[in-house]
């Protein structure tokens, strides 16, 4: 794809050489033969990659790069450096720059590495795409007190470089807190990077994290830039940070107090600029009472503490959220969007929806490809999702946050043993239904033992 490049060298020869070659591959090219014209040129065009020159007349290429981190323009630079300044062009390349080029420039050379970072760019521009697609735009919808209540969160303290820590039970969506907050503070041109804490293997955690050298262990045959450098200039979001192992934890608590790292292997401390979100589904106060995190590292990411908001405590959002869900899974098939009837909506708002917008997401979806009809009705909704067929359910005002799914349909000609008996087997078939058979996962979240989960599935018959 093509790229509007800035080449910024002294030399017109060189500037004409490298605009020549570009251009002739496609490319959109500017030139400035300074670094302070070079600056005030990016405030004015939008850039896709520059190709930097070290020595330059008045402002060097290192202040150049220095002065765009101070401003927060994350764009990819290539450094040009004579052989003499190599080792200058190596500290340029901890501070952020992409790689570094030798005079005499070799055409071939430049090519590769413009080609690189187009595809990389091109990479980013079909996920940000394919989130569109699939309704992954990173918009929050809900109206709800508690959502009013997180936005207002959120716009308060994007705009400062205070490290933040997003709480909030599984499927709440903390990962879209912290991209708003990305989205809302003067980073928002800079990379935000993701790192899940819980699905990197503990061996693996500090390489990707702090990069490594090459050499540093086995299987290490070439230099590896760590998440942390990647994210310079902009935003590093460590989510399920309550599943790091503590001696990382130590290892980052460093990192953060000193704002610089050392690489796996490494012997050469590289600083970084970056803002630090966090989110976790654990209560930190525990996990530090019971010696499973760190107190110190708690209170360095914990500055600002957000709380995402369960589904059941935003319950008139629910209707809202399923109809969005609705119309953007039908994009993403090329269907007709559906709608629910009222009823439909009011069993919907009547769910505890543990799994909270996930869960909700996911069960619209199911309900999309399994009902034909262009009207989802109550019968509609209960033979997709197994966890309503069976669950008592009872017309909802969703702005009483007392109603709730658990509400029991009572019966009066029954004995109260034969109804705690009838809601013992809803509740257990509506938790086989959501752990899908798992008896460890049914276990794990009613707090039980397995053999007596196992009794009482074989007495209600229930597999």
């Amino acid at each position: 794809m093509p790229l509007q490049i800035l080449v910024v060298d002294d030399e017109p020869q060189i500037r004409a050489m490298l605009g020549g070659l570009l251009k002739d591959v496609g490319h959109h090219v500017l030139t400035s033969g300074s670094g302070e014209d070079a600056l005030a040129l990016l405030q004015q065009q939008s850039v896709d990659l520059i190709l930097l020159d070290m020595r330059l007349p008045g402002m060097s290429g290192l202040e150049v790069l220095q002065r765009m981190q101070e401003q927060h323009l994350a764009i990819p630079t290539v450094m040009i450096s004579a052989h003499a300044d190599i080792e200058l062009a190596v500290q340029a390349t901890q501070r952020g720059a992409y790689n570094l080029l030798e005079k005499p420039i070799q055409p071939e050379r430049v090519l590769l590495e413009v080609q690189h970072v187009a595809h990389h760019l091109e990479l980013e521009r079909e996920r940000d795409a394919l989130r569109e697609r699939v309704g992954e735009t990173g918009e929050m919808i809900g109206e709800a007190p508690a959502m009013q209540q997180l936005r207002h969160a959120i716009q308060k303290a994007a705009p400062s470089e205070a490290r933040v820590l997003i709480t909030g039970e599984n499927g709440t969506g903390k990962e879209l807190v912290a991209e708003a907050i990305h989205r809302q503070s003067l980073r928002r041109n800079g990379p935000f990077v993701r790192v899940n804490c819980a699905a990197i293997p503990r061996e693996l955690i500090e390489s990707e994290l702090f990069g490594h050298e090459r050499g540093a262990f086995t299987g290490a045959t070439k230099r590896k830039i760590g998440l942390i450098e990647q994210a310079h200039g902009g935003t590093l979001f460590l989510d399920e940070i309550g599943d790091m192992a503590l001696e990382t934890q130590a290892k980052l608590l460093r990192v953060l107090q000193q704002n610089e790292l050392l690489r796996v292997g490494g012997t050469q401390a590289i600083r970084f600029d970056v803002r630090v979100l966090s989110a976790t589904n654990k209560n930190l106060e525990a996990e530090i009472r019971a010696g499973r995190f760190r107190d110190d590292l708690f209170f360095r990411l914990a500055v600002l503490p957000i709380e995402a908001p369960p589904l059941r405590e935003r319950r008139e959002d629910i209707a809202l959220l399923a109809q969005y869900f609705l119309r953007q899974i039908a994009n993403a098939y090329g269907r007709r969007p559906k709608s629910l009837s009222a009823e439909a909506q009011q069993l919907l708002m009547s769910h505890s929806w543990p799994g909270n917008v996930r869960e909700l997401r996911n069960s619209i979806e199911r309900l999309m490809i399994m009902t034909e009809e262009e009207i989802l009705t109550v019968e509609h909704v209960k033979q997709a999702l197994p966890s309503l067929a069976h669950a008592p359910w009872v017309a909802v005002d969703p702005k009483q946050p007392s109603a709730t799914s658990t509400t029991p349909a009572f019966d009066d000609d029954l004995s109260m043993r034969e109804q705690l008996e009838n809601f013992e087997q809803r509740l257990l078939r509506y938790y086989f239904d959501l752990a899908k058979g798992n008896v460890s996962e049914m276990a794990r979240r009613l707090r039980t033992d397995r053999a007596n989960l196992h009794r009482k599935l074989q007495r209600y018959s229930i597999k």
